[in-house]
């Protein structure tokens, strides 16, 4: 029998304000970080004889606190690096931003709750009001094109002018579609190369048919792939494709379906025991709607050649031929997205596609429909990019390879979903609506939410200004004088037309950080009690 002993029980007001030390603690590690002129944090190693890490990635910085020692603190502090570790998986950027925000919006909600109001009904409140401030920040968003102002944004990520140049370029012509491959070069410099290829949302079966040492993601040369919008229910139905695939001479195989059963993936990668002979891996779309697939199914077989395997043309796997496979010359996938590199469909029949979908979209009024329309060409047209990365030490490397692989990640959504005003200056334009909200408000609950918020929008560049060394109190007034639309260049120390300074932050990485932070807070503020157990300790009974 399992027995757990409980230590302790907190009650509150006692487990807020120990949330709330834990909450600042975690957040006086990650807040100098933020700005283009970020502030070291050093993060003790295990090995006594290492020299402490020296990071300025508040989602890097969240990963490596894994424990403080007030135990009360400790839950708080590990709440939030769990949403702040999500909010890099998504979008790579944004943690240090929405600690920020997460920590002003607690600890003014709590002061709230404190004189009597309703956590339930402020969490409400709270993100309704996320809702307004998404919307603002949407109506602000311009689309971004050319190199030149694609470094500029890179550089608000890695603060790094030679590789922010380097992935402006790349990004400009691969689109926020192309596959960006980030490794290791034995030199000391940064050097780049260009394949055709594009990628896709979509999901590897198993991670057991990652076979590549140390690799995230499974990767083959020279493919077959099937296409497919069967789900895979069966293993047995898979045993006709893999025999056409081996006695047709083919030693790497992409099974793309709508599903698969895990015994069916499960059979792919028994199948797959000598990869130097033989290797097939399956992969999943992450495409719902059925018109939708249909059109993404479509586009992959006149991309690669072949022939799709359809369910309502009353296809089977069991009659799978040579021709039903398209032709690739590289492929991988991962636990979010399939590519495929140099795909060997007929160039004529792929340029009347395109041309006849660019049509489509200049004539679509529906903007749901354009905007599917305008992401197909984009996957149809998009290229893949091999970035290289060198430096005098190992060390080094990691660390440019790191900031390469977050900047990559938040230049998509640059390109996706476009920029807004950059230095925190959207949130600060987003206060007037906030506080109309406020005033037309008719339960202090709701009140209180916009009052909050009101006031969390300009933490952000307070402290973007305290990090470089201004006194936010004297900036601040001369920034809202200025008017919406303006903001401060910390570089040059000049209020300035953030559009016309080229200085912006990334639609998505703000919003999820909003997203991130006042959800997440606001959850927060609902915990009235903590629970502490012991370790389970094994008895055994008669």
């Amino acid at each position: 029998m399992v027995q757990s002993k409980t230590k302790r029980v907190i009650f509150p007001s006692t487990s807020h304000y120990a949330m709330q030390r834990g909450i600042t603690e975690l957040v006086n590690s990650i807040r100098p970080t933020l700005g283009p002129r970020p502030r070291i944090t050093a993060i003790q190693q295990a090995s006594a004889n290492r020299s402490p890490e020296l990071l300025d990635s508040g989602g890097t910085i969240a990963r490596r606190i894994i424990q403080i020692q007030d135990k009360d603190a400790d839950m708080g502090a590990m709440y939030l690096r769990q949403v702040l570790w999500n909010l890099h998986e998504k979008v790579g950027d944004g943690t240090a931003t929405a600690a920020v925000l997460f920590e002003d919006i607690y600890k003014r909600g709590l002061h709230y709750l404190t004189y009597g109001g309703n956590a339930l009904r402020l969490r409400y409140y709270l993100e309704e009001g996320l809702h307004l401030v998404v919307n603002e920040l949407s109506s602000m968003k311009t689309s971004v094109e050319g190199k030149e102002i694609l470094a500029g944004i890179a550089r608000t990520v890695c603060f790094d002018d030679e590789l922010s140049i380097l992935l402006g370029e790349i990004m400009d012509i691969v689109g926020p579609y192309g596959h960006v491959a980030i490794r290791t070069s034995h030199g000391r410099k940064l050097e780049r190369e260009y394949v055709e290829g594009m990628y896709l949302e979509g999901q590897i079966l198993s991670r057991a048919m990652i076979i590549e040492p140390g690799n995230q993601k499974a990767e083959m040369t020279d493919a077959w792939i099937l296409v497919t919008d069967l789900d895979i229910d069966e293993p047995r139905t898979l045993v006709p494709v893999l025999e056409v695939a081996i006695k047709a001479g083919a030693h790497s195989v992409l099974i793309l379906s709508k599903s698969m059963s895990d015994k069916s993936a499960g059979l792919l990668v028994v199948a797959s025991k000598d990869p130097k002979k033989f290797r097939v891996i399956g992969a999943k779309f992450n495409v719902l709607h059925a018109e939708k697939l249909m059109a993404v199914v479509n586009d992959l077989v006149i991309l690669t050649g072949g022939r799709a395997i359809l369910k309502e043309a009353g296809d089977t796997l069991e009659g799978v031929k040579e021709a039903d496979f398209g032709k690739v010359r590289q492929v991988w996938a991962d636990n979010t997205y399939f590519g495929i590199v140099g795909a060997k469909g007929d160039p004529r029949q792929l340029r009347t596609h395109i041309q006849s979908l660019q049509t489509a979209y200049r004539e679509m009024k529906d903007s749901e429909t354009r905007e599917f329309l305008q992401q197909r060409i984009g996957r149809l047209k998009g290229g893949s990019a091999t970035l290289w990365i060198g430096a005098y030490t190992e060390t080094e490397i990691n660390i440019r390879k790191e900031f390469a692989e977050r900047t990559v990640k938040a230049m998509r959504g640059a390109l996706l979903d476009g920029v807004i005003p950059g230095g925190g200056s959207a949130l600060l334009a987003c206060q007037p609506s906030l506080q109309l909200k406020m005033k037309q408000a008719i339960e202090e609950d709701e009140r209180a939410a916009y009052r909050i918020l009101y006031k969390a929008m300009e933490a952000p560049i307070r402290i973007l200004l305290l990090n470089a060394g201004y006194d936010d109190n004297e900036v601040l007034p001369e920034i809202r004088k200025a008017g919406p639309g303006y903001g401060y260049d910390l570089l040059k120390g000049q209020i300035v037309n953030m559009a016309d300074a080229k200085i912006y932050d990334i639609t998505n990485v703000v919003t999820t950080a909003l997203h991130s932070a006042i959800s997440g807070a606001a959850l927060a503020l609902t915990v009235d009690v903590l629970v502490h157990h012991k370790k389970l300790e094994s008895s055994m009974k008669p």
